[in-house]
């Protein structure tokens, strides 16, 4: 049932959007047992990524998205798991661990919410919790949607386990881990925005400081 509907949204997708990959050679063989982190655009996102990555997929969805039975269950389909903002449960992380373990490539949007104009917020430490817990490999993806439903998505090289490992305790190593991602994550950016000839998205507040400043 998994494999029959993410075909289809796969075959949707590929018809829907003109999807170039940026960097497919970082696109790794493993059928599963790692996390790809990435920022996060629109709801499409997860089964964007499913469409040009094989394996099976696993991400959160937060909650309210599953009070309609219908799409609860299709997107419960598509590998998704509920998570509670703010309510301070670890079942979470116990859930993205197991299905790491269970050799599932697991979805991250470690910016913790959408972004409405593109810039990349601060990476929370929730990712390097579960890729120190789980053991797991994080592959930094970005992705940028333009004109006339093209898509770029461009992926980096995978970060080793042994650099995601991290002291829950050790606040440093945790920033240190989150940083390293969230600048992987960025370089990503770039690339799409150079190649594309366009500028980086910026923040109200830092397009007013630069016109001041001018």
């Amino acid at each position: 049932m998994y494999y029959f509907f993410r075909k289809l949204l796969s075959i949707f997708f590929h018809i829907k959007y003109k999807i170039n990959i940026i960097n497919p050679q970082n696109i790794p063989d493993m059928k599963g047992g790692y996390i790809i982190a990435c920022n996060h655009q629109k709801y499409a996102d997860p089964p964007m990524l499913s469409a040009v990555i094989r394996g099976k997929f696993s991400f959160m969805a937060k909650e309210e998205l599953f009070r309609n039975p219908f799409f609860a269950w299709l997107i419960r389909r598509c590998g998704a798991f509920p998570v509670a903002r703010g309510a301070g449960d670890d079942a979470p992380i116990r859930m993205s661990v197991e299905a790491i373990e269970k050799k599932r490539i697991l979805i991250i949007f470690p910016e913790g919410t959408r972004s409405k104009n593109g810039v990349i917020g601060r990476i929370k430490s929730g990712v390097v919790l579960i890729a120190s817990q789980a053991g797991a490999p994080v592959l930094p993806v970005c992705i940028r949607y333009g004109e006339k439903n093209t898509v770029d998505i461009a992926f980096g090289e995978m970060i080793p386990a042994e650099l995601m490992k991290t002291d829950v305790n050790d606040r440093r190593s945790m920033r240190t881990a989150a940083k390293r991602l969230g600048d992987a994550i960025g370089g990503l950016q770039k690339q799409i925005y150079d190649e594309a000839g366009l500028p980086l998205p910026v923040t109200a507040k830092a397009s007013a400081e630069s016109n001041g400043n001018e």
